[in-house]
């Protein structure tokens, strides 16, 4: 079990205050880490609250990832509660943006591309400076059943997510040997906020055809949860996958095999 200990580590998890990157971030402080989670509003002073309330290490820090200065400047700030150390990068935020690619707003395309791929990038470079010096480190980004294929209507995301498992790979290869694994999450699809077009009767996006579709290809039988990202974000954290970089592992259901 010592394999999975990571007692005492300090991680950081943009996106913790709702969805997986909640799951995960709870998974590391249920495995003994303290944890700084990151979120765009107010909300995120509220979920650290809420976890510490539970007797967890946690901090919470209010940044745009979007914008890189500010970005840089919530990643410095989460740094300041570990007094200047970190182990573990889990970059889970994200946003998404529907429309048939031909009719994609400029707009749009620029908010997804700045959120869910630019700051992956200056996250994990910013990381990954302080794990080569200290010559180890643990950095997880978050993938996409759309780095595998296109999904419809959402061109911007499934650019940007095929971006990360391509960041993924060109980081392990440049830092591997520095002691760093830098590996990825690839949900399937997942009963979150994010996916309310595909699951909530209410959006008005949502099709009965299109959720049964996805459902009934699911081998588990079911959509995903953030309790089911625990497991394998605690893996990537450990000493379990030093081995282990440049990896995508999908946490799917086994929708990919289907």
């Amino acid at each position: 079990m010592d394999l999975f200990d990571i007692r005492g580590k300090k991680a950081i998890v943009t996106g913790g205050t709702r969805g997986l990157g909640k799951g995960m971030a709870e998974g590391l402080m249920e495995a003994g880490a303290e944890v700084c989670i990151v979120g765009t509003g107010d909300k995120v002073f509220g979920v650290a609250e809420e976890f510490r309330s539970k007797g967890y290490a946690c901090h919470g820090v209010k940044a745009d990832l979007s914008d890189r200065e500010l970005c840089e400047k919530g990643f410095r700030e989460c740094l300041e509660h570990f007094g200047g150390d970190l182990d573990i990068l889990v970059v889970s935020h994200g946003i998404q943006r529907r429309h048939p690619a031909n009719e994609f707003p400029d707009d749009d395309w620029d908010a997804v591309i700045n959120t869910d791929l630019n700051s992956v990038f200056w996250l994990a470079r910013a990381a990954a400076n302080i794990f080569k010096a200290k010559g180890y480190g643990k950095i997880i980004l978050i993938a996409s059943m759309v780095s595998f294929f296109g999904g419809k209507t959402v061109p911007a995301y499934a650019a940007a997510k095929g971006g990360v498992a391509q960041l993924t790979k060109a980081f392990s290869n440049d830092l591997f040997q520095y002691g760093i694994n830098i590996n990825a999450i690839a949900p399937g699809y997942m009963d979150t906020e994010m996916n309310t077009a595909l699951t909530d009767p209410n959006d008005p996006k949502f099709t009965q055809q299109r959720y049964d579709e996805l459902t009934q290809r699911i081998p588990a039988h079911r959509w995903g949860t953030g309790n089911d990202m625990k497991g394998p974000c605690v893996f990537l954290a450990s000493h379990a996958s030093d081995y282990l970089g440049g990896a995508i592992i999908p946490v799917d259901g086994g929708y990919l095999v289907m």
